[in-house]
C-alpha cells in the first residue's frame, strides 16, 4: 500500500484546529474531558481524579522498540509517556508514572518540539501513551509542531477509558488508535480500576475509533499508517473477560481487527493484597486459552501469531 498523508495535515490546511482547541478547552473548564467528569476547573489550575493540570506533563520520551512490530519498524515508535492517568488500575505496570506522578511540566512549545525531534530521529510515528487526560494539550501543541514540519502518523495509546466528546475532537487528527480492552465485567472494573462503567465506555470508544480510522493498514514497509489496534492483557482467573472481549471485537468491530493478546501481566505497585487473584503471574495455560478463545471468536489478526 502507498503511504498515506497523516489526517492532521488536511485538518490543519482546512484551519479546523482552532475550533477543536476551543471546544477542548471548554471541556476543561468544568472538566468532562474523560468519563470521570470530575467537573473541576482544570483550565484554572484545579486538579481532578487524574491530577493533570493546565500544562502538558511528561515522564519521558524517545524511540521505543518494545511496541507492536507495525509500530516499531526499523527506527522505533516515537513514544511520549504522559504523566498520570484517568484510570485507577491497581496493577499498573507504569505505576511510578500513573500513580506517583513521575514527570515534569513543560511548555506547549517544548511539547511541539519533542514531537518534531522524535520525527527527526527517524521514528515512524508519534506515540502518546496515556493521552486521554491531555487531549486539550495535545491539540494545542499540534499546530506549532505541524508548522515545524511534523508529518508522521499520530498514535493514540490509551487505556480505553475515553469519552466520545473527546474522541470526536480527535477525528481527523489521530491516524492510529491503540486502546486497551482491559475488562468486560463491571464488578471487576470497579474493584481493580475504580471504573465500574469501563466495559460500556471502552466498547463505545473502540467503535468510534474504528469509525474514524477503520482496520489497521500498513505501507509497503509493513509500517502502520492508519487504523485500529487493540491490546488485551490476559489476567489471572479470566478476570479480563477475554471471551466477551473477543466476541465484541469480532461481531461489533471487525474480524480483521489487529489484536495483541498480551501475556506480560505481573503484580506491580503496592496496592495488590497478598490474597488477591492478581497477586500472581498468569500461567502458560491461561495465555493459551486466551489465544484459543480469540481464534474461536473469528479474530484473524493476532499479534503473537503474526511474527
Amino acid at each position: 500500500m502507498s503511504r498515506l498523508q497523516p489526517a492532521y495535515l488536511e485538518t490543519y490546511s482546512r484551519n479546523l484546529f482552532p475550533e477543536k482547541i476551543q471546544k477542548a478547552l471548554l471541556l476543561m473548564e468544568s472538566c468532562t474531558v474523560c468519563p470521570r467528569k470530575c467537573s473541576v476547573d482544570r483550565a484554572g489550575g484545579k486538579r481532578g481524579f487524574c491530577r493533570a493540570g493546565g500544562l502538558p506533563e511528561i515522564s519521558s520520551y524517545g524511540a521505543h522498540f518494545g511496541e507492536e512490530k507495525p509500530l516499531v519498524g526499523k527506527h522505533g515508535s516515537g513514544t511520549i509517556f504522559m504523566t498520570y492517568c484517568n484510570l485507577g488500575c491497581i496493577f499498573c505496570q507504569n505505576y511510578s508514572i500513573s500513580r506517583l506522578g513521575e514527570g515534569t511540566q513543560i511548555s506547549f512549545e517544548h511539547f511541539s518540539r519533542i514531537m518534531v525531534g522524535l520525527q527527526h530521529r527517524g521514528c515512524h510515528n508519534i506515540n502518546f501513551v496515556s493521552p486521554t487526560h491531555f487531549v486539550p494539550h495535545i491539540l494545542q501543541a499540534l499546530p506549532k509542531a505541524i508548522e515545524m514540519g511534523l508529518s508522521v502518523p499520530l498514535l493514540y495509546n490509551t487505556g480505553g477509558y475515553d469519552s466520545l466528546e473527546a474522541l470526536e475532537l480527535l477525528d481527523g487528527v489521530f491516524d492510529i488508535y491503540m486502546p486497551d480492552l482491559k475488562f468486560t465485567q463491571a464488578d471487576v472494573a470497579r474493584k481493580f480500576a475504580a471504573a465500574p462503567d469501563y466495559p460500556e465506555i471502552v466498547k463505545s470508544a473502540i467503535k468510534e475509533m474504528h469509525r474514524q480510522t477503520g482496520d489497521l493498514t500498513v505501507d509497503e514497509r509493513g509500517i502502520a499508517v492508519r487504523g485500529l489496534l487493540v491490546r488485551h492483557l490476559v489476567l489471572p482467573q479470566g478476570l479480563a473477560g477475554t471471551r466477551e472481549a473477543m466476541r465484541f471485537l469480532a461481531t461489533a468491530i471487525s474480524r480483521n481487527t489487529y489484536v495483541n493478546i498480551m501475556n506480560q501481566y505481573y503484580p506491580c505497585g503496592d496496592l495488590i493484597p497478598a490474597d488477591s487473584p492478581l497477586a500472581r503471574r498468569i500461567t502458560r495455560d491461561e495465555f493459551s486459552e486466551a489465544i484459543r478463545i480469540a481464534k474461536e471468536a473469528g479474530i484473524t489478526r493476532i499479534d503473537s501469531e503474526l511474527y
